[in-house]
């Protein structure tokens, strides 16, 4: 594992996350927030199907770099997070809780079933429509472009939409995903929680700072000295249970549901975060923009895993900034380390120097990426929003000085 970059809020290593221990001391990270492969081979990826994500060793790596009572926020798919979460329970890992990020924007992957079946058996279908297709190609010619990994298509024109009439029509292999589970640990500690939390400061959960809107909500008969009964003695107290009868505080408790904001609704209980074009490629305008595909030559809903989206970010499973920061926010102490051993294109690292900008929180962030490709990318973004930190923080202290 060697340096590839450092500036004064983050340090960012090329390498192989099980060799963490020749450069971050044991007990020295306060929280560890990663988007771990989920060993899908998504996008015929390699990184995505080394099954380092499943293995106890790994977790115990980060479990020896974390302070007791420390948080670990781990990503997973729909299908392998049972895996995931087992590694790091396995490696001394206490799983909390369990976070669902719920997002409507999903492409469903399924394969027509009837289509094939048509085709196996030599059946016409009937042309109902047809598609639009854009140019998919990162050159002239077709082929396997070596220094990418990746079949490049030339493909403009249009797609006939069909439909067959076999029992088979309307059949197809998969649900349209529509979340992702984060699997929330915790280091455990010997004493108790209070006596963690003085010693080493890590072990709860950022409750205040993370709450929902800023509405003013009631409660009521709920128990002295909770959060839901308020933490001052507002209000009248039933002496027989010490319960207060009715108190107030702003914003809802955060709940283990996220969501992108599609229903207007549950944004009142829930946090809302949906990444963007403009997240994803923020910092990277003197990177050239490319397509990316999985080397597939199929018509698909999803236009960036088909090759049809430029982007200077061609990181495929971007994490969008928002969601990162509430994250981080919920389980990392201010003036703490946080790490991330798998860190992509560096949505985590982004999302500390963005909580340093908008809340002062002074956070330093350690970074480790075995895909080199990827850490040009990471190293931009992070440095981008580190420099908008800043910049912010120049503004504030120009601002005092200049106070008569």
């Amino acid at each position: 594992m060697k340096k590839y970059s450092e500036s004064d809020n983050y340090v960012l290593f090329q390498g192989n996350m099980l060799d963490m221990l020749q450069e971050i001391k044991e007990n020295s990270i306060d929280s560890i927030v990663t988007d771990p492969p989920y060993e899908l081979n998504f996008m015929n990826k390699g990184w995505d199907n080394s099954g380092i994500a499943f293995q106890k060793e790994a977790w115990q790596k980060c479990y020896e770099v974390l302070k007791p009572g420390g948080y670990l926020l781990a990503f997973g798919g729909t299908r392998t997070y049972h895996r995931i979460a087992s590694a790091i329970e396995d490696s001394g890992f206490e799983i909390r809780d369990c976070i669902m990020w719920l997002y409507g924007s999903g492409f469903p992957k399924s394969m027509n079933i009837g289509k094939i079946y048509d085709k196996k058996m030599g059946n016409k279908r009937k042309k109902i429509g047809e598609t639009k297709i854009g140019k998919t190609s990162l050159g002239d010619n077709s082929g396997w472009d070596t220094s990418k990994n990746m079949k490049i298509i030339k493909q403009s024109g249009h797609v006939d939409i069909t439909k067959g009439n076999s029992k088979w029509e309307g059949w197809g292999t998969c649900l349209k995903p529509a979340y992702e589970p984060i699997i929330v640990a915790r280091k455990p500690f010997k004493k108790s929680l209070v006596d963690n939390v003085i010693e080493n400061g890590v072990g709860g959960l950022n409750i205040d700072e993370c709450r929902i809107g800023n509405e003013t909500i009631s409660s009521h008969k709920a128990p002295k000295g909770t959060f839901a009964g308020g933490e001052e003695d507002r209000g009248s107290v039933r002496e027989e249970d010490n319960t207060i009868l009715y108190s107030y505080h702003s914003g809802r408790f955060p709940a283990n549901v996220i969501h992108d904001g599609l229903q207007e609704e549950w944004s009142r209980y829930f946090y809302c975060a949906k990444a963007s074009k403009k997240d994803r490629d923020e910092g990277l305008d003197k990177f050239q923009e490319n397509t990316i595909d999985d080397g597939k030559n199929k018509s698909i809903d999803n236009p960036f895993q088909r090759g049809k989206t430029q982007r200077h970010n061609i990181h495929p499973t971007v994490k969008p900034t928002k969601l990162m920061q509430y994250l981080i926010r919920l389980v990392t102490p201010k003036n703490g380390i946080i790490l991330d051993p798998f860190i992509g294109s560096g949505s985590t690292g982004k999302a500390v120097m963005y909580e340093n900008k908008e809340r002062n929180a002074n956070y330093k962030f350690i970074g480790i990426e075995l895909t080199e490709e990827y850490l040009p990318i990471a190293d931009a973004r992070i440095n981008y929003a580190n420099n908008q930190a800043r910049e912010e923080n120049k503004e504030r202290q120009l601002s005092i000085f200049e106070m008569e």
